[in-house]
């Protein structure tokens, strides 16, 4: 059965009709209806809608956008989408490639593989994924062919979880592409539940005191094993920063994840937590939600005249 929000004509950014790449509302509308687009494409897929029937071509191609490759996991399900800019002229800041990834399906075949990678994301294990691995080697083979500043990446829950991490992956061999990451899932105590504000503020000082804590304790002894096997530590391969001054407590927590520090000091292995990243610009949406499924939705961001809030964090 069709959803009103898979069809263009009523969902989508109407309102753009030519698209200005100078302009952050609109680049930022293009990426996530790029994203809607692979949503649509394994609806399509699944409905078995072809040629005219298929609701997923508007998605890219009201944009100038043609699709140039789907992205196919190991339940055949599709999980993302690499798009090819093709209108002949190209003003200054146009990407010639932009490589979206869909978030989680809660209907359909495809759903049981979605809940497994969503859970990998919980356990730091994503980068074990074939999915990543897919995304990971498509990405390299792009930035190859098109060049740094010509490739995106985009994508929505679990799509930007794939595309944060492929991004971080890229950014430890010194290639920065521009990333639009819609909704990412972050793995936290339910804190916000709590009322108290002062209660919730004791309690982040608290894991801020304690993560540094256990920071400042892994990182000498993990600093003998540098010096011992010439390795540097994942999160300084992309900001190099002297933990010194009035924020030196809540920059060591930013850095690093309590649990993640736990599993290092046993000897145990793993991963960086995905969240962990050394700047961003992080927009809020100010328009009251009706509910979780809004809030969480892609659709908010390409609507008109938005009410958003911008804030930029920047720790290199």
């Amino acid at each position: 059965m069709t959803s009103e929000k898979e069809s263009f004509d009523p969902s989508g950014p109407l309102h753009l009709s030519c698209v200005d790449w100078n302009n952050e509302d609109h680049r930022r509308s293009v990426a996530a209806c790029l994203v809607q687009g692979v949503y649509n494409l394994e609806r399509d897929r699944q409905e078995n809608r072809q040629g005219p029937q298929a609701l997923a071509p508007p998605w890219w191609e009201f944009a100038g956008f043609k699709l140039d490759e789907k992205l196919i996991d190991v339940d055949l399900s599709i999980f993302g989408a690499i798009y090819e800019f093709t209108s002949p002229s190209c003003s200054e800041g146009t990407p010639r490639c932009i490589i979206a990834f869909r978030g989680t399906l809660t209907k359909g075949d495809a759903r049981l593989l979605d809940f497994e990678v969503d859970l990998d994301i919980i356990r730091n294990r994503l980068h074990r994924t074939p999915r990543f691995q897919n995304a990971m080697q498509t990405v390299r083979n792009k930035v190859a062919a098109y060049g740094n500043s010509n490739v995106w990446l985009t994508g929505h829950s679990l799509g930007a979880a794939i595309a944060m991490l492929v991004g971080k992956s890229m950014a430890k061999t010194n290639v920065f592409l521009e990333a639009f990451l819609f909704n990412p899932p972050f793995v936290s105590a339910p804190i916000e539940i709590i009322k108290n504000k002062n209660v919730k503020h004791g309690i982040r000082i608290g894991k801020s005191l304690i993560t540094a804590g256990v920071t400042v304790a892994v990182k000498a002894r993990r600093g003998h094993h540098q010096q011992m096997d010439g390795k540097e530590d994942p999160f300084v391969a992309l900001k190099k920063m002297e933990d010194i001054g009035a924020g030196c407590v809540e920059r060591l927590a930013t850095q690093n994840s309590l649990g993640g520090l736990v599993m290092s000091a046993m000897g145990k292995e793993s991963e960086e937590p995905l969240h962990l990243i050394p700047s961003a610009n992080l927009i809020v949406n100010l328009v009251p939600a009706k509910g979780f499924k809004q809030a969480h939705g892609i659709h908010q961001w390409w609507a008109r005249d938005p009410k958003l809030q911008s804030t930029e964090y920047n720790y290199w």
